[in-house]
């Protein structure tokens, strides 16, 4: 047999290459044509055969993209249709045609892609998807929709859609939810609809998607989440309200939630935890609360019988002044518990000793107080190990301002603490309308734990579990005044008291722009002050007059323990008397 010469032989091999090349396609200009590693929706890694022109349009003169073409990207590509490109493209698996100029899914061009599993149509100019205008992807898993413009999704635009699992469609300008929406995603497993502008969650928008894991309903401006609004999300494991505007925990709409895992609140103007809000949520593992801007307290079994909750995060909220001694209970399994960067004055020992698995404590960035409730922190006494103890400072008394905690010598530090009632607790005016109602949150640190009761501006004396139509105080402390109208303008007084000394607090309240007079009252002066007394006499003016009346002694000759005392002068006989306090 002849021996065929190598000049032919080259001659057949290109031109068998020019022959696949015009049936298989060529890898167009500017662009990049490679086997690149891919992972799939369930995070299996393979490799692809991937076409990579992003940034650059591919010429319409050039015969077609490679039929092995696997993952197609053609994203900031300046596309106004698609539908050139993708025809014969038989084994597509994954599409990336975001950043381009398509309003419409028709100008996508999806003709049938039998294997298609990612479809990525972010920021484009999408308004509006038709019923059935992805029946032809069967295959697809997920689906990228965010940054359009759509305001509209008819019922049936997600029909032929079996095996999608994922589904983002955060920011666009969608009003309401639909259920019908998902009657054709029965397998869907993560639903990301965040940053639309809608009105309000309904009691059963999600109830087809029995097998969804995660839920993002962040940044919609939600002022609620209502009882049945999470109903048949029965395998939820994770949900974010992050940025919305609640007020308080959604606990009833938790309720059908109890196997959830994670959970985020942070960004809301939730004002309090409380007993209650974290109910039945035996399950949560990691729960955030951070970036509040109204949270001022963390009450008495805020955080009670959570039994595989491993983290809490409470960081960044600059009112968060007050965790109760008890406000975690219960939660045998915490190993991390970040309270840094709030305002919080002093952490309790008991709220730490009742963490057995807790392992490491965040109070870094907080404006603490260096007197007998930290002893336990300047001791070293702690079975977890603080993160950045050296970020950890004295804010009050002043002698020790700026202090490192751990640098304070414990013989400066006195076994009881007097009551600190915290500046940011609560405003110091509030203007109300006729008929409505409002609440007023005091808390005080002190050891040992105080008494709070409320005094009205008449006077009268408003305690806990006091019968009142007008008033009532919780056994935490917070005021509410119900029913307002303009002679309960006045100033009222937050009262923490124990055995060592108190604290006071005011608001000054108007209704529909009552004035209050501030020359009403008491007029206090100090007379002479010693090392362990003080003499100080009270002018009462023209008018109703109080029963009550407020000292802060201010004097760096007066020991440290008498100068933080306030006094507080009760039954005020007449309009001038003198009254001389021993033994501070």
């Amino acid at each position: 047999m002849a021996e065929v010469p190598w000049s032919v032989a080259w001659v057949c091999l290109f031109l068998l290459i020019r022959l696949r090349a015009a049936t298989c396609g060529e890898c167009p200009p500017m662009c990049v044509c490679e086997l690149r590693p891919w992972f799939t929706p369930q995070s299996l890694y393979q490799e692809a055969h991937t076409v990579d022109c992003a940034g650059f349009k591919p010429q319409y003169n050039f015969t077609a993209f490679p039929t092995e073409t696997q993952v197609l990207l053609l994203q900031s590509s300046g596309l106004e249709s698609t539908a050139p490109f993708l025809k014969g493209l038989t084994n597509l698996t994954e599409l990336d045609v975001s950043q381009n100029r398509l309003l419409s899914i028709e100008a996508a061009g999806l003709v049938p892609l039998s294997h298609l599993v990612t479809l990525h149509l972010e920021e484009n100019g999408l308004t509006l998807l038709p019923d059935r205008s992805l029946r032809h992807l069967a295959a697809l898993q997920e689906l990228y929709l965010n940054h359009n413009r759509i305001d509209r999704i008819s019922p049936d635009a997600f029909a032929g859609l079996d095996n999608l699992t994922r589904l983002h469609i955060n920011s666009n300008l969608l009003r309401a939810i639909d259920h019908r929406w998902f009657l054709n995603t029965p397998n869907m497993e993560v639903l990301m609809v965040g940053e639309n502008p809608v009105d309000a969650i309904l009691a059963g928008d999600f109830a087809p998607l029995s097998n969804l894991n995660s839920l993002v309903l962040a940044g919609m401006g939600l002022l609620s989440i209502p009882e049945g609004a999470l109903f048949g999300l029965s395998s939820l494991e994770s949900l974010s309200l992050y940025n919305n505007r609640l007020k308080e925990v959604p606990w009833q709409a938790l309720q059908s939630v109890t196997d959830l895992k994670f959970l985020d609140l942070n960004k809301n103007p939730i004002r309090t935890l409380k007993e209650g809000d974290f109910r039945n949520m035996v399950h949560l593992k990691e729960l955030g609360m951070s970036s509040m801007p109204e949270l001022v307290a963390i009450d008495r079994y805020a955080l009670e019988n959570l039994p595989e909750l491993i983290k809490v995060e409470a960081t960044h909220n600059p009112k968060l002044a007050f965790v109760h001694p008890h406000a975690l209970r219960e939660l045998p399994h915490l190993e991390t518990l970040m309270l840094s960067d709030n305002n919080i004055a002093a952490l309790y020992r008991q709220t730490v000793e009742s963490l057995p698995s807790l392992r490491e404590i965040g109070l870094h960035g907080n404006p603490l107080h260096c007197d007998c409730i930290v002893q336990w922190i300047i001791r070293g006494q702690l079975h977890a190990r603080f993160m950045e103890p050296h970020a950890m400072h004295c804010a009050a008394p002043p002698e020790f301002m700026g202090q490192c905690v751990r640098d304070i010598p414990m013989t400066d530090i006195p076994d009881g603490c007097l009551p600190f009632i915290p500046t940011a607790i609560f405003p110091e005016v509030a203007k109300l309308l006729d008929n409505t109602s409002a609440t007023f949150d005091c808390r005080a640190l002190a050891e040992p734990e105080p008494v709070i009761y409320w005094v009205t501006p008449k006077g009268k004396k408003i305690v806990v579990d006091m019968v009142s139509e007008k008033y009532s105080v919780s056994d935490e402390g917070t005021l509410q005044i119900m029913d307002a109208h303009h002679g309960d303008s006045g100033t009222y007084t937050c009262v923490a008291q124990n055995g060592v000394g108190l604290d006071t607090k005011t608001v000054t309240v108007t209704v529909n722009g009552s004035h209050v007079n501030p020359s009403q009252g008491i007029t206090i002066r100090v007379l002479n002050a010693g090392l362990n007394s003080v003499l100080v006499a009270w002018t009462s003016q023209p008018g109703p007059h109080s029963t009550s009346a407020t000292l802060h002694i201010s004097n760096e000759k007066m020991s440290p323990m008498t100068r933080a005392i306030t006094f507080i002068a009760n039954g005020v006989p007449g309009r001038k008397s003198t009254v001389c306090c021993l033994g501070l």
